[in-house]
């Protein structure tokens, strides 16, 4: 099966998946947080963080072009709740 038949099959099944592609990464900060490492990506042209958590290290995407899927969601920080992207699925385009 193709990966656009199962980005499909995926926002199908979860009505608040978004898919973009070929978005370009901004900024990429990685930072540990316990056993995992959580990776913020600010994408240009958009003022919203977009998180995701790894086990290991990953590669920088500062400047890269990339295929994202991921659902709006909000942090509270400092008592301010604050929108935030959580990103399901990320792959370099």
């Amino acid at each position: 099966m193709s990966p656009k038949n199962n980005i499909k099959k995926l926002i199908d099944k979860h009505q608040d998946l978004v898919h973009s592609e070929h978005i370009k990464v901004k900024s990429h900060v990685q930072r540990e947080e316990d056993d995992w490492v959580l990776n913020t990506i600010m994408i240009e042209n958009i003022d919203v963080p977009f998180k995701y958590k790894r086990k290991k290290l990953y590669r920088s995407l500062k400047g890269q072009r990339v295929n994202m899927t991921y659902y709006p969601s909000s942090e509270t920080i400092a008592g301010f709740n604050i929108e935030v992207m959580n990103v399901v699925r990320i792959k370099l385009s």
